[in-house]
């Protein structure tokens, strides 16, 4: 779906919550400017009880293409790594943090994947004025999933400070491992990558070797 995206012509979203989910049916059936919308919905966020939304959050307020992480407001100065995410990939970054007591890592979610939401990124960037890696976590192999489509968005809006790498399995032909034993090591690796430094750096403006599908 994200290569067949262009001049504006669809939405792409992937929700981490019920009123995120919600508010964005809504408006969907209220925009005027109306756009084929479409959603990522992964099955094991309904049996994920940190994926709940409280009534009040469903009552009131509206889709937010990009989610800051509220977890570390009170001290973003300490913030040295900025990971971005979509999806439920999200919840495992989460739980890692938390097993690791990671005070040092913001986990950040962009929900709507286009049209990129390029203002509500740098003001996520602009949070953390001492987070020189930015990180893109993504399950799916790197030709697959949307950091081939994202992350010349993601290199745009950083400073020179900056350092873009992305943290996830290798390019792949298959969709899947297909081993159950062998996903979970590929998902702690990558979660790994993503929290703990190993991630790979990728230039956008630079092919190498590694960038051959």
């Amino acid at each position: 779906f994200l290569q067949l995206c262009a001049e504006d012509n669809f939405r792409v979203a992937d929700c981490t919550t019920p009123a995120q989910y919600f508010h964005l049916l809504r408006r969907q059936a209220k925009l005027e400017d109306r756009r084929p919308l479409i959603v990522f919905t992964p099955k094991s966020l309904l049996r994920n009880p940190r994926a709940t939304s409280a009534f009040d959050e469903l009552a009131a307020g509206t889709f937010r293409p990009v989610l800051a992480d509220e977890a570390v407001a009170d001290r973003r100065d300490r913030v040295t790594r900025l990971v971005l995410c979509t999806g439920k990939v999200y919840y495992d970054l989460l739980e890692a943090r938390r097993a690791d007591e990671r005070d040092d890592v913001a986990v950040v979610r962009v929900e709507q994947l286009y049209p990129f939401p390029d203002e509500e990124y740098e003001a996520q960037l602009k949070r953390y004025p001492n987070a020189n890696d930015v990180v893109w976590c993504q399950e799916e192999p790197m030709n697959q999933g949307a950091w081939y489509q994202i992350r010349h968005r993601l290199q745009a809006g950083l400073a020179p400070r900056h350092e873009l790498r992305y943290a996830g399995r290798e390019h792949a032909a298959s969709t899947a491992a297909g081993y159950f034993k062998l996903h979970v090591a590929e998902q702690k690796a990558l979660i790994e990558q993503a929290l703990n430094g190993n991630s790979q750096k990728k230039n956008p403006a630079k092919k190498t070797g590694t960038e051959k599908a």
